[in-house]
């Protein structure tokens, strides 16, 4: 296999992820295949070698093309939900890609809500609070502190509650997530792997990693050990409207913990400990 068949291969393995991000910053399916494919343009010009984590990069080309997307579209006051969902679904080839996106879809009240954001907001937003990008990653991209783009998100948080996932996607990814917490309580390794994506990242904030969490964690057979016989104290919970988990003795979070769910598995985690960070949340213990 020829060095531009390998990268064709591992590019294909983050497809997927990277056009459910896509689709979510831009409400487009024609305009996230677009910038997918942009990416994959940026990537076979580029040296590989001296790319470490080939996801995440690919994640901030798509997130920077997607930035200069919505500033262009800003700028003509476009509104790109005009050909949402307007296709018959029966009528739409549906791909991996395709598939992926439409499971855990956040629906088209939320993609409205985000369309009301700038351009920097539902970047910070959509990359934090749906796919748990770390502030430290999102902060170039938006060419802003980690601490200013943790604000942005926070005010996109602020607009978007008013428009929460539909009850049935939030019932089902609260079903994973207890699934998880329960595995990972009675150490059950292999109903934790069921409940994990393959690629699943799992990342802890500074504080965490202080109270002896790995920074970042790669894969499923790794994110399973960190949770085996673990999570004892963790809780479902609603964590800003959203379904998560945390740790709350005498009803004060300590922990949260934030679930990416695509295709019903866990892609990603996110664990905070940061007090500013927690201080900040509302949270609705539920299970």
């Amino acid at each position: 296999m020829g060095d531009e068949d390998f990268l064709a291969r591992r590019f294909e393995e983050h497809r997927a992820h990277l056009t459910a991000v896509a689709y979510r910053m831009l409400g487009s399916r024609a305009e996230a295949e677009d910038a997918v494919q942009e990416a994959w343009m940026r990537l076979s010009r580029s040296d590989p070698g001296g790319v470490v984590n080939l996801g995440g990069w690919l994640t901030t080309v798509v997130g920077r093309v997607c930035l200069n997307a919505l500033q262009s579209r800003r700028s003509r006051r476009e509104d790109p939900l005009g050909e949402q969902d307007t296709e018959p679904a029966e009528a739409r080839e549906r791909g991996p890609e395709q598939e992926a996106v439409e499971t855990d879809s956040v629906g088209l009240a939320l993609l409205v809500v985000l369309d009301t954001l700038t351009p920097a907001e539902r970047l910070a937003f959509v990359l934090h609070d749906l796919f748990a990008v770390p502030f430290d990653e999102i902060a170039p991209i938006v060419d802003r502190t980690p601490a200013a783009a943790r604000q942005l998100a926070s005010r996109a948080r602020r607009r978007v509650r008013g428009a929460p996932a539909p009850d049935a996607e939030q019932a089902r990814k609260r079903e994973i997530i207890d699934a998880f917490l329960a595995a990972s309580r009675g150490g059950d390794f292999g109903a934790l792997l069921a409940v994990l994506d393959p690629d699943v990242v799992l990342r802890a904030d500074r504080r965490a990693v202080q109270m002896g969490a790995n920074a970042e964690t790669f894969g499923a057979d790794q994110v399973a050990k960190a949770f085996f016989g673990g999570a004892r104290l963790a809780r479902v919970a609603l964590i800003d409207g959203a379904v998560g988990a945390v740790v709350a003795p005498r009803r004060r979070t300590r922990l949260a913990l934030y679930f990416t769910v695509v295709a019903d598995r866990i892609a990603a985690i996110e664990v905070v400990a940061e007090n500013d960070h927690l201080d900040a949340l509302d949270v609705e213990i539920i299970g």
